[in-house]
């Protein structure tokens, strides 16, 4: 008769981080591996069983489980081991942001692994690894826009308290277009690279077809989206796209529109004379991120027209149209999440920020 394994009794501070770890797709394998071990031996599965299920040795099994039970989750992990001491230690990493607090060498705009390793006369892994465990990019770049508008603050709480508490039984709509959506033609497929790695592929030389303008309204309670495709963007054409979204919500109820300064959605009295529920919020110099539809113009753009080909501006015309049928019927709201960066949060020196 085969003799029944022993259940092991997990701590109850250690359960947590066990299933964290058995559940991780980030963390090494072994570390995985160990605490998936723990975990199956507390309900009492052989370690035959185990060892087979994670494709390793009984005695790897019993190793582990026996570890745990003497020091806990500190006893999962390697022993400390002898060899060569590191090299690379907490004066390389100060001279390594010392250096990236200096100007690049001439020739170059900014400072990379390559080039620091030729300036320390280092291995690049070498300078690799402190800037991973420093949390440093180095190729990753963000943009920032301030405003410049004296009156940003009264604007910005406007346009955000719409979003966040709009007028009872009011309709919010985000207005703005995407101008000049080029009708490119080009060969698309995927290739292997040379590290076996299967990748999308576009051939470097297009045809040019023409371009299109999309108007688009962004309903911002429910996400809905109403586009309307012209050939131009003129203040008519605006005009003509308002006129359409206007129509399809009663004449008593309130709109409120968030628009930005762009001329042509200036200079429209007399239409909004005529549309007397209608209001215009403009969004302060500089400052078209407070406008939500930009936010699905950015989706729009990477679902809908990165890498796409299109023969002739009709076979657009038909793809953006089909795009937002696809997308409305499972449309939410965004969660305004925005914040205005300040100039003091701008460091020009990493160490400012490491240090």
């Amino acid at each position: 008769m085969p003799r029944k394994t022993p259940k092991i009794e997990i701590r109850q501070e250690d359960k947590a981080t066990l299933l964290a770890r058995a559940s991780s797709r980030t963390l090494p394998k072994q570390t995985v591996d160990r605490a998936k071990m723990i975990l199956d031996s507390e309900h009492g599965k052989p370690v035959k069983q185990i060892a087979q299920e994670l494709n390793t040795y009984p005695n790897k099994v019993i190793y582990w489980r026996k570890r745990y039970v003497e020091k806990g989750l500190e006893g999962l992990n390697d022993n400390p081991r002898s060899g060569r001491p590191a090299i690379y230690d907490e004066a390389f990493r100060d001279r390594v942001l010392k250096l990236l607090s200096q100007p690049p060498p001439k020739g170059l705009s900014a400072w990379d692994g390559p080039e620091l390793a030729k300036e320390l006369n280092v291995k690049t892994d070498a300078v690799w690894k402190v800037l991973r465990k420093e949390g440093i990019n180095l190729q990753r770049q963000r943009s920032w826009c301030i405003s410049t508008d004296k009156d940003f603050a009264s604007k910005a709480a406007d346009i955000v308290g719409l979003y966040l508490a709009p007028p009872l039984n009011a309709i919010v709509l985000c207005v703005d277009e995407k101008p000049s959506i080029q009708a490119l033609e080009r060969k698309t497929g995927f290739i292997r690279t040379d590290n076996g790695k299967v990748v999308r592929a576009y051939k470097s030389t297009y045809k040019r077809h023409g371009t299109l303008n999309l108007f688009a309204a962004l309903e911002v309670s429910t996400g809905r989206i109403k586009g309307k495709i012209t050939e131009e963007k003129k203040r008519i054409d605006f005009k003509g796209f308002m006129d359409e979204v206007v129509a399809e919500y009663s004449s008593d109820q309130e709109i409120h529109v968030v628009i930005d300064n762009y001329c042509t959605h200036k200079k429209n009295e007399e239409w909004l004379t005529r549309n007397k529920n209608v209001y215009f919020h403009f969004t302060p110099t500089s400052a078209s991120w407070l406008n939500q539809v930009e936010i699905w113009f950015g989706i729009f753009s990477r679902k809908a027209l990165r890498g796409a080909s299109f023969a002739s501006p009709q076979q657009l015309r038909q793809h953006i149209e089909d795009y937002i049928k696809r997308y409305n019927p499972d449309s939410k709201p965004f969660k305004w999440r925005k914040r205005e960066v300040k100039g003091a949060q701008i460091k020009d020196i990493i160490g400012n920020l490491i240090n």
